[in-house]
């Protein structure tokens, strides 16, 4: 007899049947009615070709088949019961797995603290990996389950098999030597295109934002500098007469390595918009929920980054 050839509901009815020893009691404690159980009786010995229970005064008497049944039958619903059918549940306090997310240097400079904080009070036994990847390879890791969350701008993230939160909306921001004589609070858009700048090019980061708004609006201005890094600009910009427009969270970082004025741009840029991401195949899985959840609260309409120029004339 081939399982696929069986029907394996009544399976559940033989092991009430074998418990109770009367097809009412099973009736009873499957929560139907007699005459289905009878039914189903009936159809389990010509399955079994075996009476399987046999009438004997008040009770059933198990045959031999039967009994030899009882324990593997029941070893196998508690199997199906406890591994295929269990209740998923994350419990943080006890939680020991690794997450991973995704994001930028800057990125883990402006959510890593709140993070890691709470998952400290929360989940003390959990532990975070940080990787920054090309967005191909992020791609490929969040779909083969390798990566949990991205967190920040991704625009590339953007098929069907994507999931997304939106946090908050960030600002730019320039900065420029503290002394510098012409990068001030109301300068104009003709001296900020005149200024030596230093730009930092990243493929599908938020840097792109602001090229395609210049491009948009036919604006050139002086590149003296290109650099796929972040963290070199703050010097090169302390010890020169160049500017740079980076988000307001990096200007406010910067601020505070090197004797940099962070000012707001004389002209109206698009704001960045920072947001969770995971892939569908996660979006049921209790721990990833979770930290989707501890993150929505951490940052959800919370831009934690430093005050700055640029944001306080929203």
């Amino acid at each position: 007899m081939s399982v696929r050839d069986f029907d394996l509901n009544l399976l559940v009815v033989l092991d009430a049947l074998i418990e109770e020893r009367s097809v009412s009691a099973a009736a009873r404690r499957l929560g139907v009615s007699q005459p289905n159980v009878s039914f189903s009786l009936n159809k389990l010995r010509v399955q079994f070709k075996d009476q399987l229970l046999l009438r004997c005064g008040n009770t059933m008497q198990l045959t031999p088949l039967a009994e030899r049944l009882q324990e593997p039958l029941r070893r196998v619903l508690d199997g199906v019961q406890t591994d295929v059918l269990a209740e998923r549940k994350f419990e943080p306090a006890s939680c020991q797995r690794r997450f991973v997310i995704s994001t930028s240097d800057i990125g883990e400079l402006i959510f890593l603290p709140r993070l890691m904080a709470a998952l400290s009070r929360l989940a003390p036994q959990a532990t975070l990996q940080s990787r920054s990847m090309t967005p191909i390879e992020l791609e490929t890791a969040m779909a083969e389950g390798k990566v949990d969350l991205a967190l920040g701008y991704f625009p590339d993230l953007n098929g069907s098999n994507f999931m997304t939160q939106k946090l908050f909306d960030h600002d730019f921001a320039c900065i420029a030597a503290a002394d510098h004589p012409h990068a001030r609070p109301g300068w104009t858009l003709d001296t900020f295109l005149s200024l030596g700048h230093i730009v930092v090019a990243q493929s599908g980061r938020s840097q792109e934002l602001v090229e395609q708004e210049m491009r948009r609006k036919g604006l050139e201005r002086r590149v003296q500098l290109q650099s796929p890094h972040f963290m070199s600009v703050p010097l090169l910009v302390a010890e020169s007469e160049l500017i740079s427009t980076v988000p307001a969270a990096v200007a406010g970082i910067f601020a505070t390595m090197a004797r940099l004025r962070v000012v707001a741009p004389p002209l109206a840029l698009p704001r960045i918009n920072i947001q969770q991401f995971w892939h569908r195949r996660v979006h049921d899985e209790p721990s990833n929920r979770w930290l989707r959840g501890l993150i929505g609260e951490l940052f959800l309409n919370r831009d934690p980054s430093p005050a700055t120029p640029a944001r306080n004339k929203r």
